[in-house]
């Protein structure tokens, strides 16, 4: 006798939702048509939440207090699943949530940190290979800016092309926690100014912005000095497309090289904007972003939706506890992470987070007693109730919770801590003794 497959409106709607977006006649459909097709696909749980598959391939749910939807990784507990179904919303969704179809397309790549797994060998010596051929250039020619990010990693008389290699490698990471015996920073070595963020187990970089590449650009270019720029952002364009094999540098890494180019065929392309400014170059070179990479670059273009991304891959990170609820823990290792350092920006992030994984967060932090508390980190140890079976799964929740903190710290202006935070910090024993 077959079995009958238990009904799964997650997954049901999920699937459906993929083939009407791949359908050629998707793309014809007047705007409203596409938001009423996506609107009559809303999913409810037997606790009234409702959730919506959308933009960028991705569950958003419901707010019904100011009517928002945001990314939010679904359960997975089988019961909740089976007992979903299936209505119409009334109100209109956000047209940024509709699927364009391109968007589908987007590949999300690794969550994982690099700790762990190793950036492979043929990576590795293709950038070595790009740094050993711009490390001679005149630091006159090619200044390292007078403060920032950059100065306070180089010394003062490294050139600017030093600093576009690196720039771009951090700029592209998707969590830039790096081993410490990681063969792709040690070639930096020479050129620091200092030691890095850190210890010899693990590097927790801080981001580079797309603006402070921009800068690299843009000073040349109002230094009378084009050739030079040229060279800059060559150097960004090949640092990126020599990373483009790994999946933690892959999507923002192909971003990249799509918004610079236009201006390497067009060399005085984007000359007016650096005269204007670095934030004009920015966002001239952000308007170049295809559609289908437009989720690599959210975090420059909206900091609360990439928080509440990063916060949905954490608890796709933690997939294999199994029956434990993923989204709860996340809530929970949120929480010890503010409250390790900045408690009182909680509120800050609250409106970025469903209307769930809210609660849970100000419940955690408000009660010391709190049974989601015992997922906490204790003296830098994960609990073995949250302890990754894999290496594989322990560099993604280091990724994936180092993500979530440099987000959250970067919405709400909080300095990154030196030595990581607690959740990821955690995670580094897991991965200590398999190096």
């Amino acid at each position: 006798m077959t079995a009958v497959q238990q009904w799964d409106g997650f997954a049901a709607i999920e699937s459906d939702t993929r083939a009407m977006v791949a359908d050629p006649r998707w793309a014809a459909l007047p705007p409203q048509a596409k938001a009423q097709a996506v609107a009559a696909r809303t999913v409810v749980t037997p606790d009234g939440g409702r959730w919506m598959f959308g933009a960028y391939a991705r569950w958003y749910r419901h707010d019904p207090a100011d009517d928002r939807w945001l990314p939010s990784a679904p359960p997975i507990d089988q019961r909740l699943r089976a007992a979903a179904y299936v209505t119409q919303h009334t109100s209109a969704p956000d047209p940024a949530l509709i699927p364009t179809g391109p968007d589908f397309a987007f590949e999300y790549g690794s969550t994982q940190g690099f700790v762990g797994p190793d950036v492979p060998w043929e990576i590795t010596e293709k950038v070595r290979a790009i740094l050993l051929s711009r490390r001679s250039a005149r630091s006159e020619d090619f200044p390292l800016p007078g403060d920032g990010p950059f100065k306070e990693v180089f010394a003062s008389d490294v050139p600017s092309t030093v600093a576009a290699v690196w720039g771009t490698l951090m700029w592209c990471a998707y969590a830039p926690a790096f081993d410490g015996n990681e063969v792709l920073l040690s070639m930096f070595g020479e050129f620091l100014g200092k030691a890095l963020p850190g210890d010899d187990w693990v590097r927790w970089l801080h981001p580079i912005s797309l603006e402070d590449l921009a800068h690299l650009y843009g000073e040349r270019v109002r230094a009378g000095m084009p050739k030079a720029a040229l060279r800059l952002a060559a150097v960004m364009a090949n640092t990126a497309d020599a990373v483009l094999d790994d999946d933690r540098f892959r999507p923002r890494a192909s971003a990249l090289v799509e918004m610079l180019a236009p201006a390497l065929r067009t060399h005085d392309l984007d000359h007016e904007a650096a005269r204007r400014g670095d934030a004009v170059l920015r966002r001239t070179w952000l308007a170049r972003c295809p559609s289908h990479l437009a989720q690599a670059v959210i975090c420059e273009t909206s900091p609360g939706d990439h928080f509440g991304h990063t916060v949905y891959d954490l608890i796709e990170a933690l997939g294999y506890l199994g029956r434990t609820d993923p989204r709860s823990v996340a809530a929970a290792l949120l929480a010890a992470d503010v409250a390790a350092l900045a408690p009182a920006v909680a509120p800050r992030l609250y409106p970025w987070l469903d209307p769930e994984l809210r609660q849970v967060m100000h419940a955690v932090l408000s009660d010391p007693g709190h049974a989601l508390r015992r997922y906490w980190p204790v003296d830098g140890q994960l609990p073995e109730a949250l302890r990754p079976p894999d290496r594989g799964s322990a560099a993604a929740l280091l990724g994936s919770a180092y993500a979530t903190g440099l987000a959250w710290c970067g919405l709400t202006g909080v300095k990154v801590p030196e030595h990581g935070f607690a959740t990821a910090s955690a995670v580094v024993e897991r991965l200590r003794y398999q190096r």
